[in-house]
């Protein structure tokens, strides 16, 4: 990406005329930053209802533009990647968001465009259960999908144990900071920090010198959720910064899952009510959560076929197996009550029989609990 188009970016971010949906509307009409810096003489003729203020702040740009070619100097200088959205680099995931930021500050090692990006959020008082539940998640998960990437917030709680569960399973993780990637909060975190940057990475979309202030964690948890393929809620009380994760999630059509706990526990409060009423699927282990996702299932069908096994033939499945296949050829997506009468095998005994088709890729769950036979 030129120096030209990364400069015209920054010096966009630093106007703050501009809503963050407003300015991305800007961008995506015009192609670049630096054609809307083009047009900042004549902005009207692109945005005919451009307010007196807007058109005001394009043509003043001298003093943002100063400060747009620091912060160059100074990301070149300590290993930071300006990553504007016309880079590949740049998240792709996060590019189809309304409000995605036009410009990230990277300091990293991974690739933010990885197969699978899940993020892990909660209460930033994590228990015991919470701690136990991402120590056993990660390293299933490590098991089940080698190759993928988990993104936090690097806070306390939650977010450490997940960056740090990562970094000893040996899956790379990348934290999304809510300040300048100049300095580093909490400190505590420094080493865990510094760790990632060689096994996963620091993303920000905030300049240098830019503070920890309350309102940038709200700000930052849209790209947390934006830039993954799934949201998990590991803990979480009746309110908190996680929940507000997860309905950032929902709102751009990711899978938001939570773990269950028990009744009364105020810790597990946020994710048994999102739970119940319907916000976030149940999940218990990595198996819950791969299965959910069809990660699995894609694994499976891709190693047949390098394998050159011919998926039509089924040839390695038992007598209820097939059983179960051809019922559902009859007739996809059914229910298991539905399959126990028309296979004749009982519900206990149908459960097992269904798991393990998961398991060799020839079936998945649909969403309400349907089967699908995968062609």
């Amino acid at each position: 990406m030129n120096d030209v188009e990364i400069l015209s970016t920054i010096t966009l971010t630093r106007i703050n005329t501009f809503h963050l949906t407003s300015l991305l509307e800007l961008y995506r009409k015009l192609g670049s930053a630096t054609a809307i810096l083009e047009h900042r003489n004549n902005i009207r003729d692109v945005v005919p209802d451009a307010s007196d203020r807007l058109v005001g702040s394009l043509k003043n740009i001298d003093d943002a533009w100063q400060r747009a070619e620091a912060e160059l100097r100074y990301d070149r200088s300590h290993g930071i990647e300006p990553l504007v959205m016309g880079d590949p680099r740049y998240p792709q995931r996060l590019k189809e968001c309304d409000d995605a930021p036009l410009l990230l500050y990277y300091k990293g090692s991974t690739d933010l465009n990885a197969k699978r990006i899940i993020c892990i959020v909660g209460t930033r008082k994590c228990t015991v259960y919470g701690q136990d539940m991402i120590r056993r998640f990660v390293a299933d998960l490590r098991r089940l999908c080698p190759d993928v990437l988990i993104v936090s917030g690097l806070a306390y709680g939650v977010d450490i144990h997940a960056h740090r569960n990562a970094l000893q399973q040996g899956l790379d993780t990348v934290g999304v900071l809510a300040h300048g990637l100049d300095y580093l909060y909490p400190q505590s975190h420094r080493a865990d920090a510094e760790a990632m940057v060689r096994q996963g990475g620091l993303l920000t979309e905030f300049p240098v010198n830019t503070p920890a202030d309350k309102k940038n964690f709200v700000r930052r948890n849209r790209i947390v959720a934006g830039m993954s393929d799934a949201c998990i809620l590991v803990e979480s009380a009746a309110k908190g910064g996680g929940l507000i994760t997860c309905d950032i999630a929902r709102s751009y059509d990711r899978d938001v899952f939570a773990f269950p706990g028990r009744v009364g526990d105020e810790m597990s409060e946020g994710c048994n009510n999102i739970i119940r009423d319907n916000v976030a699927g149940l999940i218990s282990s990595a198996t819950d959560f791969v299965s959910a996702m069809g990660w699995q299932t894609d694994e499976q069908l891709q190693q047949a076929r390098q394998q050159g096994i011919e998926r039509e033939m089924f040839p390695d499945l038992t007598d209820e197996e097939r059983t179960v296949v051809e019922e559902l050829r009859k007739d996809n997506d059914q229910q298991i009550n539905m399959l126990t009468v028309r296979t004749d095998i009982a519900i206990g005994r149908l459960t097992a029989v269904l798991f393990s088709l998961e398991m060799k890729g020839v079936v998945k769950t649909l969403a309400g609990g349907a089967y699908h036979l995968i062609n």
